[in-house]
């Protein structure tokens, strides 16, 4: 649903369920899933409810992974070097 909703048009519930060929309900639990985390939001129009991805928070998400697999990727690195330097130590 995510990808369908980073094309950037605002989408209805059964346009959404028609994608994924699941139920109403099943369709409304999710979206309902996704607005609580602040990943989409609604609104309503008449009946019809359209829901818009929020971008900021997937940016925000990125922004955390992206500091966060840097640092493990040094990490990883500096430690391959020290058990490197260890073992060549160990044969002279």
């Amino acid at each position: 649903m995510i990808h369908t909703l980073a094309r950037g048009e605002a989408r209805s519930a059964g346009e959404l369920g028609r994608q994924f060929r699941s139920t109403q309900p099943t369709i409304s639990k999710h979206l309902k899933v996704l607005e609580q985390a602040g990943l989409i939001e609604r609104a309503i129009e008449g009946r019809v409810h359209q829901f818009r991805l929020r971008r900021e928070p997937l940016q925000d998400a990125q922004a955390w992974i992206a500091r966060h697999q840097a640092f493990w990727t040094g990490a990883v690195e500096q430690l391959d070097r020290l058990l490197s330097e260890g073992a060549n130590d160990d044969h002279r």
